[in-house]
């Protein structure tokens, strides 16, 4: 395995992607090939791969066994859980997702792609596009993952014909952008025999683009966060109350989107108090400014009541707060989520009582239909909701920042996640529906 300096890993930017495909279209095949030819995997990880599939009496190691880790994946041949594997190269660092085809693992899609800023859809040459590669496309537009991959696999399969690859890639980039998928490019592969994946194939001269790794290696990565909407969740109000530090009360969180500056003013939510930046603190050490990701300590000029689970924004672009929180979820949990659902909404450091007032829609991701007040939503479902909150929360549109403008459901009752929500108008969203009375036995 090629290593690399830690100089070169400080210069590197960071790209998480994930993948997804239908059940046997070759994703884990393709991230193992990744790991292997880019020379990401250890010794003895190859060894124990390679006496798995000796063991099957494969003649050569089967490079799906580096990420479905599961027995039951193992067995079935399938991938089940979302596997997350790291790796760099010289040029950049990566956090990959290999997530499961099957339907009913539609919301281990979502987990794996909700932090991704790029997927890889994989397609079965011999099959083109099926109901499952138009379910991850809508899935990776909801969404609203800046860059996708067409990866036509098993081109091996069809004597790598340039027209079969032609129609595949034509037929879902016209079905990506009616979605408002905003970029897609479309590569032909083999990940068995790794034509296209980290080095270019032979076979297939007629094709002029980047391998699949090159790609990955050279996509724009969208740091865009650090020039939009500055939000700073507080996670922890730090009060040393030592001597040598009496009066320090500073308020602990990581950047979520945007950038501070001290001299700023700045406001808190949901209290909606104003103050001025006096100081930051990152690493210990004090800074003129801070951004996205960073950990940091923000210290205010004013005296004023902040505590964990507040949001500190710049006065001039404060969010508003609401009660009614309208938005696009995918439910997660197998017990359903109904109207009149009591339920925690956890946003950002934030977690505050709420009921499910209304479920507008379900949308039925075969043909983008929606089906009108289903009543509830269950495991897998996505579909339209509207939430009461017990308290005001600052929450943005999740199309302007899917940090901020994204929260789950939570039962309430032994902590389990239920909904994972965006809040806002997806590329689905339904008809106004008019708003019901009022339950009198909703308390706030």
């Amino acid at each position: 395995m090629s290593t690399i300096t830690a100089e070169e890993l400080s210069a590197t930017t960071l790209l998480r992607f994930a993948t997804a495909g239908s059940v046997d279209d070759g994703k884990s095949t393709l991230v193992g090939r990744l790991l292997h030819d880019s020379k990401s995997i250890l010794t003895d990880q190859l060894e124990a791969v390679e006496r798995v599939s000796a063991s099957r009496g494969q003649e050569a190691p089967d490079l799906a066994l580096l990420t479905d880790g599961l027995r039951a994946e193992r067995e079935q041949g399938i991938t089940i859980d979302v596997a997350y594997r790291y790796f760099a190269t010289s040029r950049r660092r990566f956090i990959l997702a290999d997530t499961p085809g099957h339907v009913q693992y539609t919301r281990n899609m979502v987990t794996g792609a909700s932090t991704a800023e790029l997927t890889v859809i994989l397609v079965d040459a011999r099959n083109g596009v099926v109901e499952q590669t138009r379910r991850h496309a809508a899935i990776a537009a909801l969404l609203r993952v800046p860059h996708v991959v067409l990866a036509v696999n098993k081109m091996d399969l069809v004597e790598y014909r340039e027209s079969v690859f032609a129609a595949i890639a034509e037929e879902f980039t016209a079905y990506a952008l009616e979605l408002g998928v905003p970029e897609v490019t479309a590569i032909p592969i083999s990940a068995l025999a790794g034509d296209n994946v980290v080095e270019p194939s032979a076979n297939m001269d007629w094709y002029g683009g980047p391998t699949v790794l090159e790609h990955l290696e050279t996509v724009p990565v969208s740091h865009d966060l650090a020039h939009c909407h500055a939000r700073l969740p507080v996670q922890y109000v730090i009060r040393p109350q030592t001597a040598e530090h009496p009066d320090y009360r500073g308020y602990a969180g990581q950047i979520a989107a945007g950038t501070f500056r001290v001299g700023e003013a700045v406001t808190v939510l949901p209290s909606g108090r104003t103050s001025t930046i006096s100081g930051i603190d990152l690493l210990g050490e004090p800074v003129e400014a801070a951004w996205t990701t960073q950990s940091v300590t923000v210290l205010l000029t004013d005296d004023i009541d902040v505590s964990r689970g507040d949001l500190i924004v710049p006065t001039k672009d404060a969010p508003a707060t609401t009660q009614d929180v309208e938005a696009t979820v995918c439910h997660v949990a197998d017990a359903p989520l109904t109207v009149g659902h009591r339920v925690l909404i956890k946003h950002g450091t934030r977690t505050v009582k709420a009921i499910v007032k209304d479920i507008p829609s379900r949308l039925t991701l075969d043909d983008l239909s929606l089906h009108p007040h289903p009543g509830q939503l269950v495991a897998n479902d996505i579909g339209r909701v509207k939430i009461r909150t017990a308290e005001p929360l600052p929450v943005d549109s999740y199309a302007d920042s899917r940090r901020t403008g994204s929260f789950i459901l939570i039962d309430p009752a032994d902590g389990t996640t239920l909904t994972a929500g965006m809040v806002g108008e997806s590329f689905a969203s339904p008809e106004p529906v008019k708003d019901e009375s009022d339950d009198d036995s909703w308390d706030f």
